[in-house]
């Protein structure tokens, strides 16, 4: 992967950012299933509350630096609406799947599995690809809700909440990324997904991100796209193409 010097930092941060999303929730996955053996309900509230806060975390930590994506939706949402550069999006998007199949081989070694096992849980059905359109539209709508009102501090927090509550209202449990899906693949444990089933997800949170899409520009539709800027918080991959822009 290459990168232009005002770009590493921001990648860097998209990879090692997916890499602990991903290994948090393939690890606390295989976690849950070790502790709970016989009780699936346990196993999922266990995994959504390691998600919610981990994920919260994560965002913290990387959000000042890259915008805190993770998720090729919300980088190609960001672009849509003019806060992040077409290119940055662009090279975000491979930092984001490398980082969650790192995650999840990471999350395999971790727990004394092999490092890399193909996931036979086989999820794709038509109401699970309908649960994921609405967990990736609501995922979209709330992140840049936020970004376009001027309340990004709530982000981390509110971010890990909802996908948190969504791993129980959504009959697909949430992955609402594409970057995600494709790392759960890699690990056969709770939090997989068969390699089979993987488009059907992929394609409905593309959906999902097209339909969160046009719900804020419903919603939140008289900002200018500098003011639209940063998903969930200013980052020096946007303060370097507004630069850009001011400079021209």
């Amino acid at each position: 992967m290459t990168s232009t010097p005002s770009l590493r930092r921001p990648l860097g941060a998209e990879f090692v950012g997916s890499l602990l999303l991903a290994t948090i929730v393939v690890g606390s996955g295989i976690a849950a299933q070790q502790l709970s053996p016989d009780d699936v309900g346990l196993q999922l509230t266990e995994n959504a509350g390691a998600t919610a806060l981990g994920l919260f975390a994560v965002i913290l930590m990387f959000g000042p630096v890259s915008g805190a994506h993770f998720n090729p939706v919300v980088s190609l949402a960001d672009a849509a609406f003019g806060g992040l550069p077409r290119r940055t999006a662009a090279a975000y998007l491979p930092a984001q799947v490398t980082g969650c199949i790192a995650g999840a081989v990471l999350a395999n070694v971790m727990f004394g599995s092999r490092a890399v096992s193909f996931s036979t849980q086989h999820r794709m059905t038509g109401p699970h690809f309908v649960a994921e359109i609405v967990a990736t539209a609501g995922l979209v709508l709330i992140i840049f809700a936020l970004a376009r009102t001027g309340r990004t501090a709530y982000a981390p927090a509110a971010v890990g909440a909802y996908i948190g509550a969504a791993y129980f209202f959504t009959s697909s449990t949430s992955f609402a990324n594409p970057a995600i899906t494709i790392g759960r693949i890699f690990s056969d444990t709770f939090a997989g997904i068969a390699p089979s089933s993987a488009p059907g997800y992929i394609a409905a949170q593309l959906i999902g991100g097209a339909v969160g899409f046009a719900l804020v520009r419903l919603f939140y539709p008289d900002l200018s796209p500098a003011e639209a800027s940063a998903a969930i918080v200013p980052n020096e991959a946007t303060v370097d193409a507004d630069r850009e822009r001011s400079l021209q």
